[in-house]
């Protein structure tokens, strides 16, 4: 019976590997993929303990399944690989920003990241849950829209017990198709190691469809952005610089507000109020909202999706509500400066609308443009701590401090060697 209990449970763990290395394809099938693979990925080092104990207790009373034990040695080497992988982002990501705002972006930094602080932080991975640092003081559910109070509320963190002082400042916008989701879930491994190095964050909730349909979303982005430029100083923080960050439709709406700042569209009862912010950095977002690029993905998720549950209106009936709500058509000259994100196995949103996007921003836009795909990578990479978040939250943090010294020095992004650039991207393709 044992041994048939253990051949079970190989038999499931090597179909969530094999799931995690080879999702399947498909808008339908996709969403089951991403279920059985985001944990199987992001836990892999946990997951590879479990299967080593599980057969060593197996093999304790010389109990032995032939099947079971292969399965387990296929697994072994396949949760190797992604473990391999993940650690392999670290060196990714940093090629990403060479290529994108220089090899000498690290003279920019307040001091060059040892190679300490670049490594795996696996005791951080004993507990991946346990993600808010004890430096990091939160104050919660501050109201940012009156007329929305069950929803229109935000949480900041900042370092505990320090005097700030025009801080520098990101906001957090949480995912969840539009429909789901809130701000104490989400981004919080990013917010607690920028908190604890001096920023102030603010994670905020915002009203949901179908229930309130798009765009509702993206005005009170708008409107919690207008709330931290008239209130983020009696929390330390500076109202003029503004960084803005989130996952999935957290993405879509970190890039549709950074490229439509005081669009009275997005801003009904607060035209004049200033919802500009300096950077953003999206991670896998859904950037063609209408279905512009002809990618297969992005019509069916417009029209089988959006449609029904988030607009509320067909794609035939009021194509204009969906084009205005796609960052790929609102990329102009003054975008603001890019850092963007994507897992190369997301079977959520495919990252083929990903590396559309950051063309589009780097054939339109004159600011600086970093696009790291993460590889191997499912949908929700950074929401706990794992090998492949603690890659992205240092490599955020890089990016960031030189976005926000160069400002504090008065350098603009697109100041940058732009012929090292455009040699790097073109060594790099």
């Amino acid at each position: 019976m044992d041994d048939v209990s253990y051949l079970r449970r190989q038999l499931i763990t090597a179909a969530l590997v094999g799931n995690a290395l080879r999702p399947l394809p498909g808008m339908r099938a996709g969403i089951g993929s991403f279920a059985a693979g985001w944990f199987t990925n992001e836990m892999a080092p946990h997951l590879l303990a479990l299967t080593a104990a599980d057969t060593a207790a197996h093999l304790a009373p010389r109990r032995r399944s032939k099947l079971g034990l292969a399965l387990a040695a296929a697994s072994t080497a396949g949760l190797v690989h992604v473990i391999r992988s993940s650690q392999q982002f670290k060196d990714g990501v940093e090629e990403a920003l060479v290529e994108g705002i220089g090899v000498d972006y690290v003279e920019r930094l307040d001091a060059a990241p040892s190679p300490a602080e670049l490594a795996t932080d696996w005791k951080s991975l004993v507990n991946p849950f346990r993600i808010v640092s004890p430096d990091v003081e939160v104050t919660r559910d501050l109201v940012y829209n009156p007329e929305t109070r069950s929803r229109g509320r935000l949480d900041i963190y900042r370092p505990r017990g320090v005097d700030l002082a025009k801080a520098p400042v990101l906001l957090q916008v949480h995912g969840g198709a539009w429909t789901v989701g809130d701000k104490k879930q989400q981004g919080l491994p990013l917010m607690s190691h920028l908190a604890s190095k001096g920023w102030v964050c603010v994670a905020i909730n915002y009203r949901l469809a179908p229930r309130n349909p798009f765009p509702a979303q993206i005005i009170d982005v708008k409107r919690a952005i207008a709330w931290v430029k008239e209130n983020i100083a009696d929390y330390g923080g500076d109202p003029d610089y503004i960084a803005i960050t989130g996952g999935s439709a957290g993405g879509h709406l970190t890039a549709l507000a950074a490229l439509t700042p005081n669009d009275p569209q997005f801003q009904p009862g607060f035209e004049d109020a200033d919802t500009s912010v300096q950077v953003a950095v999206p991670h896998y977002g859904v950037y063609d909202f209408a279905g512009a690029t002809g990618i297969s993905w992005a019509t069916q998720m417009r029209d089988r999706f959006l449609a029904p549950r988030v607009v509320k209106k067909r794609w035939t009936e009021n194509p204009e509500i969906f084009e205005a709500g796609s960052p790929i058509l609102r990329i102009g000259p003054d975008a603001p400066d890019f850092f963007v994100m994507h897992g190369t196995n997301d079977t959520l949103v495919a990252v083929e609308q990903a590396r559309l996007f950051v063309s589009r921003l780097r054939e339109v836009s004159d600011a600086s443009v970093v696009y790291a795909e993460v590889p191997g990578a499912q949908h929700a990479y950074d929401i706990f701590n794992s090998v492949r978040c603690g890659h992205a939250v240092k490599a955020v943090d890089r990016y960031l401090h030189w976005h926000w010294n160069g400002y504090r020095q008065g350098v603009e992004p697109s100041e940058v060697d732009a012929e090292e650039i455009i040699a790097n991207a073109e060594a790099a393709d």
